[in-house]
């Protein structure tokens, strides 16, 4: 679980116990233990997080929505939780090992009716759907926690499926707040992600098409909300 950036952990800590853990549901609760056993536990959706995912989803009404990145399903099961029994939940992950781990959860949630995974890399599955034109303007709502060099291609594919006022929220945009370091002193093993992240971040903001907000929860969330 991500501490965020909040420069105090004792304040994570409060938001947490206050607004959060006491709203979160006992199943998103099993999820979140078992992906605490994952080697790459930190690449799950932060709890407080998934909480604003969970207003987004509410205020739009959403019921087509897109999830590309899945990991262990604790955005998946939280999307799932909160759109209507009849919605549709298109999500996209190449680790089928992951994804399996919570699967247990969703079955007994009694939501796995309202998924269609579909184990693969993003960008073939996004360049299908394309293909029926029925699909363009038809999502309500995205949410894109995946590999960090393709977001910007990501993004192009995931407009034309949003429908106008419909909502992508990309994950890890302030990517451990190296985004405001000088190069020379990110670490190591954040270095090979930061430019894409600070190219995407770039794109975003000049891109008259969306609406945005970027948002210190987590490592960072950018909303963008389709305007044209």
């Amino acid at each position: 679980m991500e501490e965020g950036l909040l420069q105090s952990k004792e304040l994570y800590e409060y938001l947490l116990r206050t607004s959060v853990f006491p709203r979160e549901s006992e199943l998103l609760k099993e999820i979140r233990d078992i992906t605490a056993k994952h080697p790459l536990s930190t690449m799950g959706t932060a709890p407080d997080s998934g909480q604003m995912v969970a207003m987004l989803l509410k205020l739009l009404n959403a019921k087509n929505t897109l999830e590309i990145g899945v990991f262990t399903g604790y955005s998946l099961l939280l999307t799932a939780l909160t759109i209507p029994d009849d919605g549709r939940i298109t999500a996209i992950d190449p680790d089928r090992k992951a994804y399996d781990m919570g699967l247990p959860v969703i079955k007994k949630a009694g939501v796995e009716h309202k998924i269609n995974f579909i184990e693969s890399p993003a960008l073939p599955v996004l360049d299908k759907l394309l293909e029926d034109r029925k699909n363009e303007s038809s999502f309500d709502f995205a949410y894109v926690d995946a590999d960090k060099i393709n977001y910007k291609n990501y993004h192009e594919r995931v407009l034309k499926l949003l429908k106008i006022g419909g909502v992508v929220v990309y994950d890890n945009t302030l990517w451990y707040g190296t985004v405001a370091m000088p190069e020379k002193s990110v670490p190591e093993d954040l270095v090979s992600y930061r430019g894409h992240i600070v190219e995407l971040n770039k794109r975003l903001a000049g891109d008259t098409r969306v609406q945005i907000v970027q948002i210190p929860l987590g490592d960072g969330m950018t909303v963008c909300r389709r305007v044209c």
